[in-house]
């Protein structure tokens, strides 16, 4: 297996990772069991979005949305799953920054650490760069 071929199999691991991971946290979260006390809550309050309703239909939609990603990334990565997990992630950060853009500046960098995983969104786009469907993440 070329270098090449081991980093993206990683990056294509860790993106899977990611919007897995996320979706579980944010469940987690949401139901009170992660030990945040529902900070997802907490940050729509802080960003103006105050109703309960409206918080708990805002954190499942993104729940499902990173869920979906995460699946899609895992069973049928390629150019389609790359573009959608590009999006999503493009859209989330920019609610993110409209509702709290002191986020940006947070110590733990919830939005900047965005960034490298668009570059790598970006890179794993690129044709050179796709695996053909039938060996998913082989070289």
């Amino acid at each position: 297996m070329s270098q090449h071929s081991s980093a993206r199999r990683a990056m294509h691991a860790s993106l899977v990772i990611v919007w897995l991971g996320t979706a579980a946290v944010s469940a987690l979260d949401h139901l009170g069991l992660s030990g945040l006390d529902h900070e997802g809550a907490r940050l729509l309050a802080a960003g103006g979005i105050a109703d309960a309703r409206w918080q708990a239909l805002l954190i499942w939609s993104g729940l499902l949305a990173d869920l979906f990603i995460g699946i899609a990334l895992l069973l049928r990565p390629g150019r389609a799953s790359y573009l959608a997990a590009l999006t999503l992630m493009t859209a989330m950060t920019l609610v993110g920054t409209v509702l709290q853009p002191a986020l940006w500046l947070h110590p733990l960098g919830p939005l900047l650490k965005n960034l490298p995983l668009a570059a790598m969104l970006w890179f794993l786009l690129q044709p050179e760069n796709i695996c053909p469907r039938s060996s998913k993440l082989e070289p």
